[in-house]
């Protein structure tokens, strides 16, 4: 069987183009023409002997063979810029502070942490997990570096819009736990986080455009207490699907209203940042992607 050797420099191509959308928009980005770009791709399908992409409507998708390929390319180009970063910076030392939203705060968080400070031990990192108001406040007086929050409106001077998540309904595993017989007369039981809240709001205002009456059954000021009450059965809530606990499962219930996307965002305090915030900036963006 003929072994391949793949050429990190057409994967990068490849892995831009997915996460971008648009490979003319990779091409720009990789400092590239859009007949240079072109040309890596057929050669890596030649190297294949199979397409990887496949057109649809007026953009390009994965075919199964390129989604298979996707998954291990991103960890290809992860391990070689890790190693790049650990001989070229190993000397970075100093502190960086990065503030991140509840969702993210257990399975993004272990992640980026984890490969900040495998490739650069010497650097202090203070983290903070909270919600949207107290990251943007903090960022806004100059107490965090990187701030990772939903887009709830308010805008900074420098910031990435990440992307956006769809909001979902939220309910127990053990749908036996939640009593709610759907009649849009009966209040529909809500667990939410304090207001002011995105989600809550969200909720709310689905509920009263679709006439569906509802009653507030439990609030918490923090994203954990949400998710016991809610697989204790005391009602559902309106979370995005991002760090579901395995007791909790989206509820796809033709009852409930649909709900709208939520924008996420990662904000700096300044323009440029020192060397250990800009690194851990990009990780960040990385993890998210993939």
């Amino acid at each position: 069987m003929r072994r391949i050797t793949f050429d990190l420099d057409v994967l990068r191509t490849f892995v831009t183009g997915i996460d971008m959308g648009s490979y003319a928009k990779a091409a720009d980005k990789l400092g590239r023409s859009t007949s240079a770009v072109s040309a890596q791709l057929k050669k890596l399908e030649e190297q294949l002997g199979m397409p990887v992409l496949r057109k649809e409507g007026r953009g390009m998708v994965t075919t199964p063979a390129g989604e298979s390929l996707l998954g291990y390319a991103r960890r290809l180009l992860e391990l070689n810029d890790e190693a790049a970063t650990m001989v070229r910076g190993a000397e970075l030392a100093g502190s960086v502070r990065l503030g991140i939203q509840q969702d993210f705060g257990e399975h993004t968080l272990t992640e980026v942490l984890g490969r900040f400070t495998r490739v650069h031990p010497q650097v202090r990192i203070e983290a903070r997990v909270a919600r949207n108001g107290e990251l943007m406040e903090q960022l806004n007086s100059g107490r965090l570096d990187l701030a990772l929050a939903w887009d709830g409106g308010a805008s900074t001077p420098h910031v990435v819009d990440v992307g956006r998540i769809a909001m979902r309904w939220i309910g127990p595993a053990d749908e036996s736990r939640l009593v709610w017989s759907g009649d849009p007369r009966e209040p529909l039981p809500l667990v939410m986080m304090d207001a002011p809240c995105i989600m809550r709001s969200a909720a709310t205002r689905a509920l009263d455009q679709a006439g569906i009456a509802w009653r507030i059954a439990f609030s918490s000021p923090g994203l954990s207490g949400v998710w016991a009450a809610v697989a204790a059965g005391l009602g559902v809530t309106v979370r995005t699907a991002v760090g579901l606990p395995p007791s909790l499962r989206v509820r796809e219930d033709v009852r409930l209203p649909a709900l709208p996307n939520v924008g996420l965002r990662l904000h700096r305090h300044a323009a440029e940042l020192n060397p250990p915030a800009q690194r851990l900036h990009d990780i960040v963006l990385e993890a998210l992607h993939a």
